[in-house]
């Protein structure tokens, strides 16, 4: 099969509409991620989607849908999230609502729930607007590898694959987007993003976080516990540990290696004669790079050695929940 990379013009999205409906799987760009995208309501699509990425089979899909659509087709809508939908959609949200039962139970691994985006892309939009079908989609990478933010990284990870990625440029957002549990009384996240729970709880007056149990099925995508890799070996350290880090760093250079680090802009000052990837200096700065420097690390590197970020809670939040799982870390190894 040959991979088509294609800018969201009227040819690729009549071509991305017949592949859909086809039961095929198209990539497609989004503001936060590419997405590895077929129709949700079609059984044998959605587990080509699986199947591709080698994802675990009890892991939920999103449900994409353009800004138009109506949700309450696929879903019990509580009355307090058209507040949340007002003040953040279309954008990097997406809502875990019951289901209507509309799409196929593989998308959400048997769960009586169905999570929904609305994407902000104005690539993505074209592209569900030509399909007009909830798109379940996912990161479009190989499971547990690094999320890709370029249609190069889709390209690295299923050429001769899938028929169609529909490139839009960088996704500018950098990393997935919050999923907020909806079905209870007070809305919960369950992954961390570019929605923080401060700006969640300032339109619906609270905000919770789940925090999953040992042996729990997924509720959302991302909470597996080594997640968003990098295909080299790693190391972490602490902010504290830098010393430590460049004694690592040294030795995998005397045995002829090449390290790098992975840190926040205020150590990578501090790194003179190393090499090192800049993560940047803002939360919003450190989301937007945080996945094209794990792919470029991957690249150039022999290790990959990881400072972790000092700063804490709005965005950062879903940077460090997403770059302490890249190198294998909990949030309670981390000493947060």
């Amino acid at each position: 099969m040959k991979t088509l990379v294609l800018p969201p013009d009227e040819r690729a999205l009549a071509y991305a509409k017949e592949l859909i409906e086809a039961g095929e799987v198209v990539a497609f760009h989004t503001e936060t991620v590419y997405g590895l995208g077929a129709d949700a309501r079609n059984d044998e699509a959605v587990r080509k989607i699986f199947a591709l990425k080698g994802r675990p089979t009890d892991n939920p899909l999103i449900s994409h849908v353009h800004s138009d659509y109506d949700i309450s087709d696929l879903a019990e809508v509580p009355p307090y999230t058209e507040a949340l939908r007002k003040a953040f959609l279309p954008g990097p949200l997406t809502m875990v609502y019951p289901s209507k039962g509309k799409v196929s139970p593989f998308v959400s691994c048997g769960l009586p729930t169905i999570s929904v985006r609305v994407p902000s892309s104005p690539a993505a939009q074209a592209f569900l607007r030509a399909v007009n079908v909830p798109v379940a989609a996912p990161s479009a990478n190989r499971s547990k590898h690094v999320s890709p933010v370029t249609a190069q990284h889709v390209l690295d990870d299923f050429d001769g694959d899938i028929p169609l990625i529909i490139d839009g440029g960088p996704s500018r957002g950098g990393i997935e987007s919050t999923v907020l549990d909806c079905t209870g009384a007070v809305p919960q996240i369950l992954r961390a993003g570019l929605v923080t729970r401060e700006m969640i709880a300032s339109v619906v007056g609270d905000c919770g976080v789940y925090h999953m149990r040992a042996g729990e099925k997924p509720k959302s995508p991302g909470m597996a516990y080594k997640h968003y890799a990098p295909g080299c070996r790693t190391a972490y350290f602490s902010a504290d540990a830098l010393s430590d880090a460049k004694r690592c760093y040294e030795r995998e250079r005397g045995a002829g290696g090449t390290p790098c680090f992975l840190a926040e802009h205020a150590v990578c000052e501090s790194l003179a004669g190393y090499a090192a990837l800049d993560l940047g200096a803002s939360p919003e700065e450190m989301a937007s790079n945080l996945y094209a420097l794990l792919r470029e690390g991957e690249r150039k590197a022999s290790l990959l050695i990881a400072v972790e970020p000092r700063a804490r809670g709005g965005v950062m939040d879903g940077v460090r929940n997403r770059f302490l799982r890249a190198f294998g870390q909990s949030e309670e190894e981390s000493g947060s």
